[in-house]
């Protein structure tokens, strides 16, 4: 068996390297290791750079909702306590959720950064692998594949509350939030 790749880092072209620079750095609680007018390299851990930022010397336009490219890169805490502490953190930064999913498999917070690209803030529902996997191939997965928003502020408020993990991160506890379809958000018309 040959040996398996690890994700090293994400680039984004850009025409606005400051501002992505800012907005990275402070979703990610990054630094920038280093930056000259053509690149800036982030990292949030023991990696040399996470997220690198490529400012070509031409003018450049932020992407339409409609232009075909990469549409999110996603980020994994370990359970939703760090996920809602790194979205409190967020929140009173002035940086909010584009929209909140129960996806079923993750429970996910997706931003948006300056040039419109999503950032998938989440945390896996399932312990094992195996298990997310199952969950997949089984008929609420199939009936709804990207599951209902909810409001990332009534999910800090029941856990504050005392909610458990294991309601939480049930799709119908997000079922009660009746809100719009995520994928007007996710995929504007």
């Amino acid at each position: 068996m040959s040996a398996k790749p690890k994700f090293a880092h994400v680039v984004f072209q850009t025409g606005q390297p400051n501002e992505m620079r800012d907005w990275y750095c402070t979703v990610l609680d990054g630094h920038v290791v280093y930056q000259d007018d053509a690149l800036c390299f982030i990292t949030f851990d023991d990696e040399h750079h996470r997220v690198a930022l490529l400012s070509p010397p031409m003018e450049m336009t932020r992407k339409s909702p409609t232009t075909a490219c990469a549409h999110h890169t996603a980020y994994t805490f370990e359970n939703i306590d760090d996920l809602l502490d790194r979205y409190v953190l967020l929140r009173d930064r002035g940086v909010r959720p584009a929209v909140s999913i129960a996806h079923g498999v993750t429970t996910s917070l997706y931003y948006q950064d300056p040039d419109g690209n999503f950032v998938e803030m989440q945390i896996d529902n399932f312990a094992e692998p195996d298990d997310a996997t199952a969950y997949m191939k089984g008929p609420e997965y199939a009936a709804d594949s990207v599951g209902p928003a909810f409001d990332p502020e009534a999910l800090l408020q029941a856990r504050r509350g005392g909610a458990s993990v294991d309601e939480l991160t049930n799709r119908a506890w997000a079922l009660k939030a009746d809100l719009p379809n995520p994928m007007s958000v996710l995929v504007p018309a």
